[in-house]
């Protein structure tokens, strides 16, 4: 059996322990596990001032970059798949027969074009919509073009649909989202559907959702910053317990995308996140500029073990089972018997700090384990059922 932990202070740290001795989902068949992927918003938002920043404005041009890079340089292969274009790729008007327009100057292939490539590549292209009059950012929404749309998507061979909810009553979502799924549905192209369902209503009707889509946002967007992402833990922490009880294999608790290797991680900072992200069972949705990330931060977003944590074939999320002195363990069960388990130090004092945890802290059997950190900073060892197992973890860190 194997067993995974991580300590997330101000430091990370991930190890993976080895055991010695239904909600309905939206019947599309896909997403049996997290969705793994780029897409363009948290890095790149609403930059379209192609002349001014060529590398960085959303434009076909950034999205056939990105397809290359994921392709050649190992991100394909570690299974992120999909590559999405998020807000402000549509002209701020429909054509005259009300279908949407991709940005002419940007897009000048147009959108399936654009998808042929990625498709040409071995990937799997997503887009953007909003459930509104206007998306977030004010270009077209779909309210009251749902059937031309989806057919508009179909026809331009899209894999993936992420639908935000701005400009709209949100008492609406309840009958809106099911019916925009169900047309997705009629085309008979297979659409991942991602949905905002949830990141706008007070009470969510969770049955309802993940029986209608792929994955949901659950809460308020990811920032570029350590404080973003400890308080979409405690969130996720705070609420796990009604959570849980949705995800699974074609329906997933989506947190947010990964922000690793932007401007507001330190490294053992984006340990964390991708630790726990993958303790949540989390879609791995990476948002950063991949021609200029750095090597360390490629390391951790390409960890084959981690990954393998996310994408376990059981589906069971992660939950936190313990919180003491500003540190935190989340556990999660493997479908191998196994455990990944993280140790998270949320401290900002200066100094590692020792934690000491015991099998109950940990939620674990009484057993003898073998001990794997996944990040490889620590050798394999040995737990045995009597030990405490210690740790140090830094500042904002894991274990």
């Amino acid at each position: 059996m194997l067993l995974s932990w991580y300590f997330l202070l101000q430091i990370l740290w991930f190890v993976f322990l080895e055991l010695l001795s239904s909600v309905l989902a939206l019947d599309n068949g896909l997403a049996l596990t997290p969705p793994m992927g780029w897409l363009t918003w948290e890095r790149f938002r609403c930059i379209i001032d192609c002349k001014k920043y060529p590398q960085e404005c959303i434009s076909e041009s950034l999205i056939k970059r990105t397809t290359d890079i994921m392709e050649k340089e190992g991100y394909l292969a570690a299974g992120y798949n999909y590559i999405a274009v998020d807000d402000c790729w549509l002209e701020k008007k429909r054509d005259a027969n009300k279908r949407m327009v991709a940005d002419r100057q940007r897009f000048p292939s147009g959108i399936k074009a654009l998808a042929d490539y990625v498709h040409g590549k071995g990937l799997k292209f997503g887009i953007y919509q909003d459930y509104g009059t206007k998306t977030c950012a004010g270009y077209p929404g779909v309210l009251g073009y749902e059937e031309i749309d989806v057919k508009t998507f179909a026809e331009w061979e899209v894999d993936y649909i992420k639908l935000d909810g701005c400009n709209v009553d949100t008492s609406q979502f309840d009958t809106g989202y099911p019916a925009f799924g169900k047309l997705l549905n009629e085309t008979g192209r297979p659409i991942l559907y991602s949905c905002s369902w949830p990141a706008y209503q007070d009470n969510p009707n969770y049955t309802s959702i993940a029986k209608n889509c792929n994955l949901w946002r659950n809460y308020r967007d990811i920032q570029d910053s350590w404080t973003s992402v400890k308080n979409i833990m405690q969130w996720f922490a705070k609420n796990q317990d009604e959570l849980v009880k949705y995800a699974g294999p074609g329906h997933w608790n989506d947190p947010d995308m990964l922000i690793i290797g932007n401007f507001g991680l330190s490294l053992d900072q984006a340990r964390v996140q991708m630790a726990v992200w993958s303790i949540l069972a989390a879609p791995l949705l990476m948002s950063v500029d991949l021609a200029t990330i750095r090597p360390e931060f490629k390391e951790v977003l390409l960890n084959e073990d981690i990954i393998a944590v996310d994408q376990d074939p059981l589906g069971k999320q992660g939950l936190r089972v313990w919180n003491g002195s500003d540190c935190e363990i989340w556990n999660r069960e493997l479908g191998d018997g196994s455990y990944a388990i993280a140790f998270v130090n949320l401290r900002e004092d200066g100094a590692p700090f020792t934690l000491q945890a015991s099998f109950d802290n940990m939620k674990i059997p009484k057993q003898i384990y073998k001990v794997k950190d996944l990040y490889k900073d620590e050798k394999n060892v040995l737990c045995d059922l009597k030990d405490k197992f210690e740790t140090r973890i830094n500042p904002t860190g894991l274990y």
